[in-house]
């Protein structure tokens, strides 16, 4: 493989990942309007749906692994591909936590449930945001914007307290609600999972771009 074949194998499996990107990010959306909508049908699409993001996963590793294994690749080519390999098991993962939420939605069947879902939606978009950011960090190698991810991980979590504040209390005032409200708190922790793997990922675009490890997925809240 000559050097122009490799770049170019390696920005097709950068497009891949930004494919396999795009599939997690409306894994998230459509859980969440699943949710909202109280559909069930559609949520368990989603949790069928959810083998087609592990095949495009593994497909990229494959590729990636082939590569490695046939080029020997050094230094910051070794990197690319290794940060890639980890930058889709995120992805991956950041899909299983969506699926978790469509899963949840089915659990709820008809039990009555405030469709406004107090803060939940706000940690929705905050994730989505922070997906979109982490990937364009990684596609423009940009650790500043990597760097910033962390504090709009601080703000999840905060939204994140108060939802378990308030379905606690709610718990409190009255039992009949437990259920209910038990699953808004796997849907929160779902939706905190999942800034939690952008700051993976940003941590990686770290490692790419410097060759340095950093854990900046330290809440500073």
């Amino acid at each position: 493989m000559t050097r122009d074949l490799f770049s170019r194998e390696i920005s097709e499996l950068q497009d891949e990942v930004l494919i396999l990107g795009s599939m997690a990010e409306k894994a998230i959306l459509d859980s969440m309007e699943a949710l909202r909508d109280g559909d069930i049908r559609w949520s368990q699409k989603l949790v069928e749906d959810d083998q087609r993001i592990n095949a495009k996963r593994f497909e990229i590793e494959e590729r990636c692994i082939f590569v490695i294994a046939s080029q020997q690749p050094m230094a910051t080519d070794l990197r690319a591909l290794v940060s890639m390999l980890f930058i889709i098991t995120d992805l991956e993962r950041i899909a299983d936590h969506a699926e978790g939420i469509a899963r949840i939605n089915v659990m709820l069947g008809d039990e009555p449930l405030p469709r406004r879902l107090g803060y939940i939606p706000s940690m929705a978009d905050r994730s989505v945001a922070m997906l979109r950011d982490s990937l364009k960090a990684y596609i423009e190698q940009d650790t500043a914007l990597a760097r910033q991810i962390c504090e709009a991980d601080d703000e999840v979590d905060r939204l994140h307290d108060r939802v378990y504040e308030d379905s606690t209390a709610a718990m409190i005032a009255d039992p009949r609600t437990i259920q209910r409200n038990t699953y808004m708190l796997w849907t929160s922790h779902n939706l905190e999972r999942i800034a939690d793997r952008c700051t993976n990922i940003c941590e990686r675009v770290i490692y790419l771009v410097t060759g340095n490890m950093e854990e900046i997925n330290v809440s500073k809240y």
